[in-house]
């Protein structure tokens, strides 16, 4: 079983994912001790491990709160973003391996469904699950782990991007060329179809600065 304060960790990183923990909000060690019935003591080392990761920062007189991230931050991360997951893809064309080929297809499968339903909620969850199979495919062990470090600070701007109209069936399209290029073994056209799959650009980058404009109000 993993730690409490792991699973702590867990818990309130999908609360930020998911929203419910907006950017900026004061996260106070005795609220989230009651909430959770738990003492201080694991919270403070959960806040600590989400610190480590980005999500949390510490603020003078205010304690932790929630990590605000800047356009230009945010401009800066998805870029890189989009950089590790191509090198992923590009590994994973040339590496992945029937099994991997498989999850990968499942987590596909699972996007679909969720895309025909319009429930973003599950796509997003379908979507990680995709990406996640990408980077293990890669099989390069310190990729596959820069690059889930970076995602879960992304994790709730990915989010509220599938919340955008049509977002959802888009990034299931691109999915589908990011599959085709795997299947064919095409490691270039993999890498391409990724870094344009997760860059967030022109209108997207807008509508996503929208979207986090809305929550906020």
């Amino acid at each position: 079983m993993k730690p409490l304060s792991e699973r702590l960790r867990e818990a309130i990183e999908e609360e930020i994912a998911t929203g419910k923990l907006l950017p900026g909000t004061h996260l106070d060690e005795t609220e989230l001790a009651l909430r959770f019935g738990v003492s201080r003591t694991p919270i403070r080392e959960t806040l600590r491990l989400l610190v480590g990761v980005g999500l949390v920062v510490t603020r003078p007189r205010r304690g932790a709160v929630v990590a605000q991230i800047s356009a230009q931050g945010l401009v800066e991360m998805f870029e890189v973003m989009g950089e590790l997951e191509a090198m992923c893809a590009r590994l994973a064309a040339r590496r992945i391996n029937e099994t991997e080929m498989a999850s990968l297809q499942q987590a596909h499968l699972e996007c679909r469904n969720a895309a025909a339903s319009g429930d973003s909620d599950a796509y997003f969850y379908a979507n990680e699950k995709f990406h996640l199979a990408i980077y293990e495919a890669s099989h390069n062990a310190f990729l596959a782990e820069q690059s889930l470090a970076l995602q879960r600070k992304l994790r709730p701007y990915r989010r509220l991007q599938l919340r955008v109209r049509n977002r959802v069936q888009r990034s299931f399209t691109e999915h589908e060329a990011i599959l085709a290029a795997l299947h064919q073994g095409d490691g270039e056209q993999a890498a391409a179809a990724t870094k344009a799959h997760v860059l967030v650009q022109g209108e997207r980058f807008v509508d996503l600065v929208a979207s986090i404009a809305q929550l906020e109000n």
